[in-house]
């Protein structure tokens, strides 16, 4: 049973109505009789908990409280009067007499009806004032000694009273109107109301007050006084409705359009869940409990729960839902805070690197070097390594050793042909199509905030108007910086200072300074014949037998057939191109195989052209030393080392000199400098320097197809030039670089390494070098230069001592013979 005894104004004219026994509105007379009437000294007290009731006014009680109903239902039988009193806490259940007003109304129990429910609603009118002086019995239910309180009668003829009672019901006629809770009777019967005191207690009872503020208009002797109080409360009633219905009758059409869009998004959603799909409000809650499993910083919580709460308030239906749930489910995705443990067995690091990769010393040592530090710090930013070397040199699968070999997970972005800055830092959310950055994207992939990430082809970076992308890794690769990357698209900060970037490139001359300098260069040089041939064995080899379904028995490869497709078939630095035609030779076995031919899976050199078709290249490219004027040069190319020839003649004329051979601007003014140098010391070499004025020069470098340029053909030029006009023998099998200056001083140039093994693939014995360059010699492996000389010059003149021979070659012009 419900313990409450309350009050529902909605009930009033829902239970009161044609068939009961009385009619809730007063005439004068019958509150004349009312007034007069007299009320027990003692009276049984029921307890209210939500409403006051008012003299004349008729209410509907529910009754729950067991005392209560006893009370009533006494009562009832009795002479039907009762004292109803307001608690001053609604929550008490069982008040006393102190928890009570001390005035309340003498009331009159009309009915008592048992409602459907078991509930008992008992139907009162209020009589009459009164006020509790003593308290009498609290049990079975409240008694209490009570006298009268009279009320103060106003002057019903004055005018000023007259205006008053009119706009009571004047302002009461209008709450009606203008609130549609109020039932349409409440204004038919304010109408028919003849007395003023009854029109006052009516609306006062109807109104929606707090309990305090009709208990005080209860307590208001002074009618008058009270008609003003509620004349306040109607006032402040009407300007409340009328704000309400103006911000209504503002945000109608919209409203009308959100239910719309509402009832259309249950009935989608109604057959979303018929069809067994997602709902929004599943899709919000999938997002919720994966954002309770993810351990990330406190500031990304309350950016996601806020970018969360945005969801909520976005139409499914709209454009920007979909947007919106891929941000969130981005967030969710990154990898915050979640890293990889490192494995610093040093001894396995070295045998994993050792196992990918043949040669390349110099960066494994750099890499254990690394591990070292970090096992020994714990806390070691990481480095920004870049691997510089022609292609195919292994600088991208090195990256995968290195993962391995530290435990952790390995990502790659390929730089090559990106031109947009927002490739890097992402695009902005309020674009169409809008995604984060490929640094972001690439950690989403690696599921981890610590991989080793390698930037391929750093150097093949371009810009356009789009932004450079290459300053947008300025950030990205600097240890102090990257701790906060910012990616547009994820509008939050990002630690990458975690991450082991590698970079790689074929060349310095295309990145941008600034990013060079945040960058620590490992040059990855070319390989010698003998390391090509180990490499096929143990790498190529194998790969390629497992790619095309043969096993090992099936072929084999010699040291000798391998060498042949180096030097025959191969110009290159790396082993790319060697890996292209070893895997031609086994498709070659294959096919002997599938077709069941007969063949020796020892491989013969005489097999391997057959497979291979004729050389694309001759095995020694030097050239005899019997022509004047006829040297050769070291040269550095994107594939590597290469040997070229620097060819001169004479023909009668005026001396002009001519450059042919597709040659750039500082190959050109080379060739001038050593011309200019020869004339300014034609007396220290010998020559006339008449002769120079009889004869005209012509400076040609073969392969006129393939663009020269570089200043380390300045003493291959000025030999050239020395042996043209002497007619002296150049010193057989000798090879060399570097740049000269007018005052005679040779300078060191690059690309040493490179050259170095170019000139040992071409049967090269000696090579001049500049003395700067000895100390890029001295890191070469040992056994790769063990064959070699090498002569260590400063001046222009001692390369001419060393090149040329004294003794004159066959035929020998006679410069003088021209007058």
């Amino acid at each position: 049973m419900n313990k409450n005894d309350t009050f529902d104004i909605k009930h009033v004219f829902s239970v009161i109505n044609e068939d009961t026994e009385f009619f809730p509105l007063l005439s004068s007379q019958d509150e004349e009789e009312m007034t007069k009437a007299d009320i027990p000294e003692i009276l049984p007290i029921l307890p209210l908990r939500n409403t006051v009731l008012f003299p004349g006014v008729v209410i509907p009680i529910t009754v729950g409280r067991d005392k209560s109903i006893k009370l009533v239902k006494e009562a009832y039988k009795g002479d039907r009067t009762i004292g109803v009193v307001s608690q001053k806490d609604m929550s008490i259940e069982e008040p006393t007499l102190d928890q009570l007003h001390k005035i309340g109304t003498a009331a009159n129990i009309i009915k008592i009806l048992q409602m459907p429910d078991g509930n008992t609603t008992v139907i009162i009118q209020g009589k009459q004032r009164f006020k509790i002086t003593e308290m009498v019995s609290a049990d079975p239910y409240l008694k209490a000694k009570v006298e009268r309180v009279a009320e103060d009668k106003p002057k019903v003829s004055s005018r000023e009273f007259k205006a008053l009672i009119s706009s009571i019901k004047e302002m009461a006629l209008q709450i009606i109107q203008l609130s549609p809770n109020l039932p349409s009777e409440a204004g038919l019967a304010i109408k028919n109301i003849e007395s003023p005191t009854f029109l006052v207690n009516f609306i006062s009872s109807n109104m929606s007050l707090e309990i305090e503020q009709k208990q005080e208009l209860l307590e208001t002797k002074d009618f008058v006084k009270r008609a003003k109080i509620l004349l306040e409360h109607l006032t402040t009633e009407i300007q409340m409705l009328e704000l309400k219905n103006q911000i209504q009758n503002k945000v109608r059409v919209d409203l009308d359009k959100q239910q719309r869009d509402y009832f259309l998004n249950q009935q989608l959603k109604t057959i979303q869940e018929e069809l067994g799909g997602n709902t929004p409000d599943l899709e919000m809650q999938e997002l919720e409990n994966r954002a309770k499993a993810k351990k990330w910083p406190a500031e990304v919580q309350k950016h996601f729960n806020k970018e969360l709460e945005k969801l909520g308030r976005i139409n499914p239906a709209a454009a920007d839902y979909s947007v919106q749930i891929n941000y969130l489910e981005l967030l969710l995705d990154l990898p915050w805070g979640e890293y990889t443990k490192d494995n610093f067995d040093l001894n396995r690091a070295i045998k994993v690197l050792d196992k990918d990769h043949y040669g390349l010393e110099k960066v494994k040592q750099r890499i254990i070097e690394y591990l070292a530090v970090l096992k020994l710090k714990n806390d070691m930013k990481a480095p920004i390594l870049c691997l510089v070397g022609p292609p195919g040199v292994g600088k991208t699968s090195l990256g995968k050793s290195i993962a391995k070999a530290l435990g952790r997970k390995y990502t790659r972005m390929a730089l090559g042909g990106i031109r947009d800055e927002a490739e890097i830092r992402g695009h902005r959310k309020t674009y169409i199509g809008a995604m984060p950055g490929r640094i972001i994207q690439s950690l989403n992939k690696a599921g981890t905030s610590n991989p080793v990430f390698v930037l391929d082809e750093i150097d093949k970076l371009g810009a356009d108007f789009k932004g450079d992308p290459s300053s947008a890794l300025l950030e990205v690769l600097d240890p102090e910086q990257n701790t906060n990357f910012y990616d547009h698209y994820v509008e939050m900060e990002y630690d990458l200072s975690k991450v082991m970037f590698i970079a790689t490139a074929n060349s310095l001359n295309g990145i941008q300074p600034a990013l060079l300098d945040r960058m620590e260069i490992i040059e990855v040089n070319g390989y010698t014949i003998e390391e090509k041939i180990e490499i096929a064995k143990k790498h190529l080899l194998p790969k390629q037998l497992q790619q095309h379904g043969l096993a090992k028995k099936d072929i084999s490869l010699t040291n000798k057939v391998i060498e042949k497709i180096i030097e025959e078939y191969t110009r290159e630095s790396g082993v790319r191109g060697l890996e292209k035609k070893i895997g031609s030779i086994v498709r070659g076995v294959a096919t002997r195989i599938v077709m069941e031919k007969e063949y020796n899976p020892k491989i013969t050199p005489q097999m391997a052209e057959e497979i291979l078709g004729a050389p694309l290249f001759d095995k020694d490219l030097y050239e005899d030393n019997e022509t004047a004027g006829v040297v050769t040069g070291l040269a550095w190319t994107a594939v590597g080392g290469d040997i070229l020839f620097i060819e001169s003649s004479l023909s009668p004329g005026k001396g002009k000199l001519s450059l042919t051979g597709n040659l750039g601007d500082v190959m050109k003014e080379s060739a001038a400098i050593a011309m200019a140098y020869l004339r300014s010391h034609a007396e220290e070499f010998g020559i006339d320097y008449n002769v120079f004025d009889k004869w005209d020069v012509n400076i040609h470098v073969p392969a006129g197809a393939t663009p020269k340029d570089g200043p380390s053909a300045g003493v291959t030029m000025l030999t050239a030039l020395t042996s043209l006009f002497t007619q002296r023998k150049v010193k057989e099998k000798l090879a060399m670089t570097g740049e000269i200056t007018l005052r005679g001083r040779v300078l060191p140039v690059g690309g040493i390494q490179e050259k170095i093994l170019a000139a040992k693939r071409a049967n090269i014995r000696e090579i001049i070098l500049c003395k700067a360059n000895e100390k890029d010699v001295l890191e070469i492996k040992e056994d790769y230069v063990k064959d070699l000389k090498f002569h260590y010059v400063t001046k222009m003149s001692e390369v001419i001592d060393i090149a040329l021979l004294k003794q004159k070659v066959k035929h020998p012009k006679d410069l003088n013979r021209i007058n």
